[in-house]
């Protein structure tokens, strides 16, 4: 639930707009959604195995483990996520949040790539390198932030 919105509720209703018109194996489903004045949540399709940070973080005690079988099936389900979303679309859409808190996990642990605030949306016939040069440092520093995520799900 977000009690607080950037840019008049836009960055929101983006989410919504983008989640409801996609639809792969390893995104997220958008059930519906709530606006009541300030406050506004998103209600996406359960999933029982909550996010993939819970099963990768070395500092909660008791985390599960999971076998590199099972790794391994998370990541290409991402990748394959990620793919779709860059070639599958209509539009290329680029998430610009790929974290382990945002790929949550479904009964049989098949990943679901979910939060879809940061988007950005390109024709796909069109380079999304020319356009992402302004945001090149951050792309860069998320890109590493991801990098040591994913290198701690595969040293796990």
């Amino acid at each position: 639930m977000l009690n607080k919105t950037k840019a008049g509720g836009h960055d929101f209703m983006n989410e919504v707009a983008t989640i409801g018109r996609i639809h792969h194996v390893n995104l997220v489903g958008l059930v519906g959604y709530c606006v009541e004045g300030t406050i506004r949540a998103l209600v996406y399709d359960f999933m029982p195995n909550g996010s993939l940070d819970k099963y990768i973080s070395t500092s909660q005690e008791g985390s599960p483990l999971l076998s590199w079988q099972m790794k391994y099936d998370i990541v290409l389900g991402v990748a394959r996520g990620i793919r779709y979303l860059h070639r599958g679309c209509d539009v290329r859409i680029l998430h610009f949040d790929i974290k382990p808190h945002n790929i949550l996990l479904d009964e049989n642990f098949i990943p679901k790539i979910s939060d879809f605030g940061l988007v950005k949306l390109y024709p796909t016939d069109k380079h999304c390198e020319s356009h992402s040069c302004s945001w090149n440092d951050w792309i860069c520093s998320s890109r590493i932030d991801q990098q040591k995520h994913w290198s701690n799900l595969l040293q796990s």
